[in-house]
């Protein structure tokens, strides 16, 4: 297939891991903007701040006091929008107005005791700490008997709804399996049981033969941006060999995982010059007791500014009402990507 058919037209393309479509407009990239601007996040932050309720030793918005911790540090949620002794009982009306109580568990993971420290600047080792405590969450959450999914994520920045700059992510442990990762699991089943294998690992050894949307790899992981993607600069992280998840990850990979976290965080901050704001989360195998030979490793990041600091994508009108549409190609966000190097700007990386 010829790509370059599309690069000056309008088409659709199928997310084949939930089976949407999305409208790609390239012309559309053109269009002069006189919309909304956005005012970027003041960037310089102290190593520790006083106020802030996630810093070691200070007194959280629940009443609590952390502890002076010196590595990833993890708690309830102060706030959790799950909880665990919900009752679930379900209640509906003619078949039409259906409830049902949800169970569930929220933590918090401070990704470091530093308040101005983003995984883009995080070194090695402490990422590999962060990663490692995915995995030991995602375990001994995943072993409580009413919870059947563990979702892994992070909103980071302002843009994003984050309501706290200290770095740090969630998670979220229920007795459901949410939309999202529900609909994956389907597609991802459905080709597994027609083919016997990974969908993803299919997916990816195309996208490695093509090469123009793959933003950096290593002996673990490959990020690129996929197909279907739908945000400006989204990019997908796959897992080179089929495990379901982080738990079955063996020797460096674990490693390999956090480096390339760093790799493309540090690549959106050098894209801009800021601390860049998105959304990233992970999808692994339910913790159901299912066996799940179709599952396969994936992390989504999903970035909203367009085309500076100042300038985001909106999803509106057309795309809440018809499909996701988007104006950058993915290969032009992929080559944009590629060519920064992962020397954070801070410390004179690229341009």
């Amino acid at each position: 297939m010829d790509d370059r058919l599309f690069l000056e037209k309008p088409h659709r393309r199928l997310n084949q891991l939930t089976g949407a479509w999305v409208l790609v407009s390239p012309h559309r990239a053109r269009r002069p903007w006189q919309g909304q601007v956005e005012t970027p996040p003041q960037e310089q932050r102290p190593s520790h701040d006083p106020t802030c309720y996630l810093c070691p030793g200070n007194l959280r918005a629940g009443n609590q006091r952390n502890p002076s911790y010196t590595s990833t540090f993890v708690f309830d949620n102060d706030f959790s929008a799950l909880l665990p002794d919900t009752d679930e009982t379900e209640q509906a009306l003619d078949d039409l107005l259906i409830a049902r109580g949800e169970r569930g568990i929220c933590r918090v993971i401070c990704f470091s005791p530093r308040h101005d420290l983003t995984l883009a600047e995080m070194g090695r080792d402490d990422i590999r700490r962060v990663v490692d405590v995915w995995a030991e969450e995602y375990e001994r959450l995943g072993s409580i008997p009413f919870i059947n999914h563990v979702q892994i994520f992070e909103n980071k920045g302002p843009m994003m709804g984050c309501s706290n700059p200290h770095p740090h992510g969630q998670i979220w442990a229920q007795n459901s399996i949410p939309d999202e990762p529900a609909h994956e699991l389907a597609r991802l089943d459905s080709y597994f049981r027609a083919k016997g294998k990974s969908l993803l690992a299919d997916y990816l050894a195309t996208e490695l033969r093509i090469g123009e949307r793959i933003v950096v790899q290593n002996d673990g992981f490959v990020a690129l941006v996929p197909y279907w993607a739908v945000w400006p600069f989204e990019v997908l992280i796959v897992s080179r060999r089929q495990v379901g998840n982080l738990v079955q990850m063996e020797g460096e990979e674990r490693t390999d995982l956090g480096d390339i976290v760093r790799a493309v965080t540090a690549r959106y901050d050098n894209l801009f010059k800021i601390s860049f704001p998105y959304s990233s989360g992970i999808h692994q195998s339910p913790t159901d007791g299912l066996p799940h030979p179709e599952c396969h490793f994936h992390m989504h990041f999903y970035p909203p500014l367009l085309r500076s600091a100042s300038v985001r994508k909106f999803m509106v009108g057309y795309e809440m009402l018809a499909d996701p549409q988007r104006d950058i190609t993915p290969e032009l966000s992929a080559e944009r990507l590629r060519a920064l190097g992962e020397k954070h700007y801070k410390e004179g990386g690229s341009s």
